[in-house]
């Protein structure tokens, strides 16, 4: 790399460790603070009880209700996109089936596009269905996180928390405020934020052009902040108006990382224990960074297709070499595996590049990241399911010396087991049975437009991006079809609240426990050993359960493009 991609990564890198543990004390006093007049108007207007303390029955079933109501609104307004306002191109409804899709997608915090925004969407669903979806599907995320943390704190109770209360201390006082900001700043760099459908323009050849526009900005920053990912445009952030200059292209990467890494260093607040919420922080970045680090070098690596074409693929003063295709020359590579790493990493699934035109050995790390979905993770969930690992962890650890696990002064027993298992499970069985049934079915192949080796890693990205939340894709799957579009809906829906409930369950188990206190025997979770097992049990869980598709699927795909450079 040359100077100027280091001091790009370093730069980056360096404003999220700083800002991190900043945001994550600000979010701990959010949920230890009392509530503000604001919030009491609010739940004085919505008939809610925000102090009635919920246990995890309760909790559990509010969520899956509410998220359920969510749903159906914003099924509604899809279906009904025809006969609504704020449509003056006259844009018909979405099909059945894809409207099904996009709202399960949305209100799981996917953001999975089976639909092209600027040509399939008004304004009014731009704003009422897809904006709104996404600020309730990251709240729900970062409710029931706070919700399993009271299961590590309290101890003798039956309770964890209040649902409504949770999902709007985060709502009123952290993420709405910090959208409205960003969204300005993405306005002074040229975003669009218009309640104008479109614009006509003179091209340089002296044709028209009809340009889409409409309320961009604010959609950009909760896609971002949100970690949701689904664009205004089909391009997502390759589009010039989703992400005009490398400012912004910066920004994003911030605006995706900024809450997501601050939840360690938040959740050793909520616990009394900083040192604990470090050395979680340690796991995850380390993990990160390993996989920007292999993105990077795979994408500056020269398109072994090129060779024999004269296409020259050095560094140059002009030009950023390696492989190109598919990338903005705007951001370069090393702005693009900045961006791809972290939204796959944060399960965002914004783009600002093609997927499909990345190296195998970024593909492989696209899909590590998704299979663990914990380094960061989305709003709140990604981190519950590194806590379920820990959880693992610690039990494997006192298998090996003979002691009933503790963590966090909690005794973890079978039940605490069975659980955490149990959510850890849904995503081996889901990812991986759903893509050997669609390469079965004739439904499933139909949609395959590249054959061999690339197609089957088409069909197994898209079932691990539906599973993750994350909603990246790769574009050579025609996934509008009913059949794709059922079966990731679904998905969606599965591996959003099938994890969660264990995990709901889990805290209000811990909830009854009492805290022991720590002694001679006590295996310390805040350790560089503890970094060092729990990052040993989640690469050995991913290698175990994910090593035939994860290894030889980038693998065969290499193989096959070595195989037309000799032939």
């Amino acid at each position: 790399m040359i100077a100027n991609d280091w001091i790009q990564i370093l730069v980056s890198l360096g404003v999220i460790v700083l800002l991190s543990p900043l945001v994550g004390r600000y979010l701990a006093w959010i949920f230890q603070s009392p509530h503000l007049s604001l919030e009491k108007g609010l739940y004085r207007l919505l008939g809610l009880d925000a102090d009635r303390e919920m246990g995890w029955k309760e909790y559990a079933s509010t969520l899956l209700v509410s998220n359920g109501f969510f749903f159906m609104a914003g099924y509604l307004v899809l279906w009904a996109q025809g006969v609504l306002p704020l449509n003056p191109r006259n844009l018909p409804p979405l099909t059945p089936e894809v409207a099904f899709n996009t709202a399960a997608s949305f209100v799981t915090n996917t953001n999975w596009q089976a639909y092209a925004g600027e040509a399939q969407l008004s304004n009014f669903s731009q704003m009422v269905a897809i904006t709104f979806l996404m600020f309730v599907g990251a709240n729900t995320g970062l409710a029931s996180l706070v919700a399993i943390i009271r299961g590590f704190v309290r101890e003798g109770s039956a309770t964890i928390g209040n649902f409504w209360s949770d999902f709007f201390r985060f709502f009123l006082r952290a993420f709405l405020p910090a959208c409205f900001l960003l969204a300005l700043v993405h306005v002074e760099q040229g975003t669009p934020q218009t309640m104008t459908t479109s614009i006509t323009a003179k091209t340089l050849e002296g044709a028209t052009q009809t340009l889409i526009v409409g309320p961009v900005a604010s959609l950009e920053s909760v896609k971002n902040l949100g970690t949701n990912g689904g664009g205004f445009y089909n391009a997502n952030g390759a589009h010039p108006y989703e992400n005009p200059t490398p400012l912004t292209n910066t920004l994003e990467f911030l605006e995706m990382g900024v809450f997501t890494f601050s939840l360690p260093f938040f959740f050793g607040r909520m616990i009394g224990r900083p040192r604990q919420g470090q050395v979680f922080f340690a796991v995850i970045f380390a993990l990160y960074v390993a996989g920007l680090g292999l993105v990077e070098y795979s994408e500056k690596m020269p398109n072994p297709l090129f060779r024999t074409a004269a296409i020259t693929q050095k560094t140059t003063p002009l030009q950023d070499g390696g492989n190109m295709e598919g990338k903005e020359t705007r951001f370069g590579i090393t702005q693009t595996s900045l961006f791809s790493n972290t939204t796959i990493a944060a399960t965002t699934g914004a783009v600002d590049a093609s997927m499909d035109s990345m190296n195998p050995v970024a593909v492989l790390v696209y899909l590590v990241h998704m299979f663990l979905n914990e380094e960061p993770g989305g709003k709140g969930v990604g981190f519950a399911g590194l806590l379920k690992e820990a959880i693992l962890a610690i039990f494997l650890a006192g298998l090996m010396v003979g002691r009933t696990p503790e963590f966090l002064g909690k005794k973890i027993e079978s039940r605490e087991i069975k659980l955490a298992a149990l959510s850890l499970l849904v995503t081996p069985i889901l990812v991986l049975w759903l893509t050997g049934i669609s390469l079965l079915l004739p439904a499933g192949k139909s949609s395959i437009d590249n054959p061999g080796p690339h197609g089957f890693m088409e069909v197994l990205y898209a079932f691990a991006s539906g599973n993750a939340n994350n909603g990246s894709a790769m574009a050579g799957l025609n996934v509008s079809t009913p059949y794709y579009a059922i079966t990731i809906g679904l998905e969606m829906l599965l591996s959003r609240f099938l994890p969660l409930l264990p995990l709901l369950a889990l805290a209000g188990a811990l909830a009854r426990k009492r805290t022991l206190p720590e002694n001679a025997g006590t295996f310390r979770t805040d350790t560089p050993l503890f970094v060092v097992l729990l990052l040993g049990f989640m690469v050995l869980f991913a290698a175990l359960t994910f090593f035939p598709p994860l290894i030889l699927g980038p693998l065969l795909e290499h193989l096959s493009m070595l195989h037309r450079i000799a032939f």
